[in-house]
């Protein structure tokens, strides 16, 4: 039979009380036989009696409060382990490159240190980014890896998922501050994005990061919809975007940072590929502005 601790601390504080009363005072009456030393004696036993229950009951709800905070670290682990798991698998099925999720949560938090975030709002940030793409579980395979374009319904289709990620995730008291990053990623800075049609500061800081990192992940490593583009081209457009698609002092900031946060980001990829040295027979064609159409 388990009990609280608590239970346990009262316990042992009333056993400890009753036994230091009853054997000091019986100890003090035979070797303290006058009556006014008697009462000092008494008197002292008294304080010293708070101040050892005092020090015993800090020691053990300290005990208790440290095997708890154990505890709750352990499930968190295993709250993280889970959504991890989660988030790989996805990655799977919507056959992203290997670690994308991780990687954009990275470098988006690398980001997020730059621009001041910390605290509370850092640790969103970091979740929020992991579970970008939570709402796409709702999407169809055939329009999650259809290669090349979507058409006007499919777009349509895989716009909701903003939607989605929010309702699941409001579901979760654990998740719901999380929430910024996939309700909000796919907004502009020029009112022109989606699902809600923020603008400018509107758009929650977090997203604001999380896009800038998102694009340029989403276009510097190949995609089932498309190839990998030049990294020279890849920082152009997020240039040429700052302003309209983004905002502009995070793609100042960004590009400031570049180099540090690639390496957060890991810059080999998967079979010893590096950023900006991808194979000369890969479809350059695909267009670099007026079309492009992150998913």
């Amino acid at each position: 039979m388990t009990t609280s601790p608590q239970f346990r601390t009262a316990i042992v504080y009333v056993v400890l009380a009753l036994l230091w009363t009853g054997l000091a005072d019986r100890a003090l009456e035979v070797f303290v036989p006058d009556r006014q030393e008697l009462f000092l004696a008494m008197l002292m036993t008294g304080w010293l009696s708070v101040l050892g229950t005092g020090l015993m009951l800090y020691w053990m709800i300290g005990h208790d409060l440290r095997r708890l905070a154990e505890a709750n670290r352990a499930l968190q682990r295993g709250h993280q382990q889970v959504l991890h798991v989660l988030v790989s698998a996805m990655d799977i099925r919507h056959r992203e490159t290997s670690d994308h999720s991780d990687r954009v949560m990275r470098m988006s938090e690398g980001l997020a240190r730059l621009a001041g975030v910390h605290g509370e709002a850092l640790q969103n940030l970091k979740l929020g980014a992991l579970l970008h793409d939570i709402g796409k579980l709702a999407i169809p395979d055939a329009i999650l890896t259809k290669p090349g374009k979507l058409d006007d319904q499919q777009t349509s289709t895989m716009r909701r998922h903003p939607q989605i990620g929010h309702d699941l995730l409001d579901q979760v008291d654990s998740l719901r501050a999380a929430v910024d990053i996939p309700y909000a990623h796919h907004e502009r800075w020029d009112g022109g994005g989606y699902p809600r049609g923020l603008r400018g500061e509107e758009i929650p800081l977090a997203a604001r990061i999380f896009s800038v990192v998102d694009v340029w992940d989403a276009l510097i490593y190949p995609r089932v919809y498309k190839p990998a583009w030049p990294e020279d081209e890849v920082l152009a457009y997020l240039g040429d975007a700052a302003g309209s698609q983004f905002d502009p002092a995070l793609v100042a900031l960004f590009l400031a940072h570049y180099e540090a946060l690639k390496q957060l980001g890991q810059s080999v990829l998967p079979g010893g590929l590096q950023l900006g040295s991808f194979p000369g027979d890969i479809d350059r064609g695909w267009p670099a502005r007026g079309l492009l159409q992150i998913r």
